[in-house]
């Protein structure tokens, strides 16, 4: 079954358009370089003025770094243990409960939504960027948490 699939796959790789093969090896550095680099720039932190001594004392930026990385895990972990323990929802076949989890951590990287509510939720411009900052590190905790575990979670699977 293996051997149809990667024969479909080179004859569908040789019939791409140059253009289209040019946009397949793009497609990782936009993904994980571009728009990343594109939101932080857009989030408008200026992270040299940051008193980095300060920022875990400001309860606003550790609100939101709580609420994104342990609240979207707690919420979404619990809930989905109470939905299949109930019998509402399954997981689906091949899925485990660490992958649920994995998936859980990365819930917490609600950057693009989150700035935006940040802005209709508080008035203050000072307080905006200690939620703007909260932002930046709750989804970054919470996207290396979920990595780190997902690599974790499959490294002792077999390849197919």
């Amino acid at each position: 079954m293996a051997s149809i699939a990667e024969a479909m796959e080179r004859s569908a790789a040789a019939v791409q358009s140059p253009l289209q093969r040019i946009e397949h090896s793009l497609t990782p550095w936009v993904t994980f370089v571009i728009i990343p680099i594109f939101a932080l720039a857009n989030a408008g932190i200026d992270l040299g003025n940051v008193a980095w001594t300060q920022v875990l004392s400001n309860s606003v930026t550790v609100g939101i770094l709580t609420g994104l990385v342990a609240g979207k895990f707690v919420g979404i972990s619990l809930f989905s243990w109470i939905a299949v323990r109930l019998g509402v929802a399954r997981l689906p076949s091949g899925v485990q409960w660490k992958h649920l989890l994995g998936a859980a951590w990365l819930a917490g990287i609600g950057f693009t939504m989150s700035l935006f509510i940040a802005q209709l939720a508080f008035g203050s411009p000072e307080i905006v960027a200690q939620a703007k900052l909260g932002i930046l590190l709750g989804s970054a905790i919470s996207a290396f948490t979920g990595l780190a575990w997902l690599l974790c979670a499959g490294s002792g699977e077999r390849k197919a």
